[in-house]
C-alpha cells in the first residue's frame, strides 16, 4: 500500500484553511486506499484522537492573531520534520500548507535536500509565485496581463499614478491577510503598516472594478473556468471561508471563447513560473475586457468546496480522484526521476 504522510497546520495566518483542507484530503485518499499519516508541522505526528480534534473542516471568520502566531511559530521546527520516520520513509509527502511557509518553497527545499519525494510545485516556482513582485515581472514578460504596481517605499507620484482606489497588501501572503482596500491617499500609510505586521515586503497595485474568475491547473490542463461574486468589495478572508458570503459559478457565464482565453493565460502563467501538478489562477476582468492575472496560488485551498475541487468537479474530475491524480502525477515524476538515476 502506497504511504502518503500530509503535511499540514503551520504557524502562518492560514493555520486553520491548511487543517481544514487537510481533513479533506486525509479522508479523501484513505477512501482510495492509501495508507495517510497525518504531521502538523506545530505539533508533530497526529493521533487518531489528534485527527479528530485538529482536523475539522470549518474555518474561523478572522485568522489566527499575531500572538497566536508567535506563540505556535516557537513551537515549529521545519528542519526537523525530515528526521520523522513518517516523513523519511513515506512514499510521497502531501503538502496541504499555506501561507510563507508551504507555499514559499522552504518546506519542499527542506524535503527535497533530503531527498524525499512530494506533490506539487518544487521551490523554485514555490518561491516565484509566492513573490508578488518577482511573480507579475515574469507574467508580463510572458504577456500575461496583471495589474500595475509599485513596491513600497516609492515616491507619491508614482503611487498616484496607479489612480484610486488602491489595494496595499504583503508580497509574499495569501487569503488577502493584511491586505488593505485604500481610497484616500492618506490611509496608505495605515495600511502599509499592517501589511508590514505579515511581511516585509508591501505591493501597492492598482485596484481593477470589474467580475473576478479562476482557473483551476491540473497536471499540464487548465480546468473550468469560475466567476467568485464575494459579498464584500474584494473576495477577502471572511468572504472566502464563510459559508453563504461568496457565490462561486462553475462554469462562469462567458462565451466559449472567452473562457478559453482566460484557460489558455492560466496555463501559460503556470508554466511561466515553473509551477507542477496543481495550481490555481485568479483573473481580474477589467471593464475594457481585459483578463489581468492578480495572482498564482500554488497550493490552493482543498476543501471539497475550494474554488480548485469546484474547478476539477465541472469537468467531472470528483474530489477523490483530484487528490488521487495530484498524487499520481508526483509518483509518476519520483519514478521516473528513480529509474533515470538506477
Amino acid at each position: 500500500m502506497t504511504r502518503i504522510t500530509v503535511l499540514t497546520g503551520g504557524s502562518t495566518p492560514e493555520r486553520e484553511v491548511a487543517l481544514a483542507g487537510a481533513a479533506q484530503v486525509v479522508s479523501a485518499l484513505r477512501a482510495v486506499g492509501y495508507h495517510v499519516t497525518v504531521i502538523d508541522t506545530v505539533n508533530g505526528s497526529l493521533s487518531p484522537s489528534d485527527e479528530e480534534r485538529l482536523l475539522v473542516p470549518s474555518v474561523g471568520r478572522v485568522p489566527p492573531s499575531l500572538e497566536e502566531l508567535r506563540v505556535l511559530a516557537a513551537r515549529e521546527s521545519l528542519s526537523a520534520l525530515v528526521a520523522l520516520p513518517a516523513v523519511r520513509e513515506a512514499d510521497l509527502v502531501f503538502i496541504v500548507l499555506h501561507g510563507r511557509q508551504g507555499e514559499g518553497g522552504l518546506v519542499q527545499a527542506i524535503l527535497e535536500t533530503a531527498c524525499i519525494p512530494y506533490a506539487g510545485s518544487d521551490p523554485t516556482g514555490s518561491a516565484l509565485a509566492m513573490d508578488k513582485d518577482v511573480a507579475k515581472r515574469l507574467l508580463r514578460h510572458a504577456g500575461v496581463p496583471t495589474p500595475n504596481w509599485v513596491m513600497w517605499p516609492a515616491e507619491d507620484e508614482e503611487i498616484r499614478r496607479l489612480g484610486r482606489p488602491l489595494v496595499v497588501k504583503p508580497s509574499k501572503a495569501g487569503s488577502t491577510v493584511g491586505l488593505t482596500v485604500v481610497r484616500d491617499s492618506s490611509h496608505v500609510r495605515a495600511a502599509v503598516d499592517l501589511a508590514l505586521a505579515y511581511d516585509d515586503e508591501v505591493m501597492v497595485e492598482e485596484f481593477l472594478d470589474g467580475r473576478e474568475f479562476t482557473v483551476g491547473v491540473l497536471g499540464d490542463e487548465a480546468l473550468t473556468v469560475g466567476e467568485i461574486i464575494p459579498q464584500h468589495e474584494i473576495f477577502d478572508y471572511e468572504c472566502k471561508y464563510t459559508p453563504g458570503m461568496t457565490q462561486e459559478i462553475f462554469p462562469a457565464d462567458l462565451p466559449s471563447g472567452e473562457a478559453a482565453r482566460f484557460r489558455a493565460l492560466a496555463l501559460r502563467a503556470h508554466r511561466t513560473l515553473k509551477l507542477r501538478d496543481f495550481s490555481r489562477v485568479d483573473f481580474r476582468l477589467e471593464n475594457t475586457g481585459v483578463p489581468n492575472c492578480l495572482e498564482l496560488n500554488t497550493l490552493p485551498g482543498l476543501t471539497a468546496t475550494s474554488l480548485l475541487p469546484q474547478s476539477a468537479a465541472a469537468m467531472g474530475i470528483d474530489f477523490r480522484e483530484l487528490c488521487d491524480r495530484i498524487c499520481q502525477l508526483a509518483l509518476r515524476r519520483t519514478r521516473s526521476r528513480n529509474k533515470v538515476q538506477a
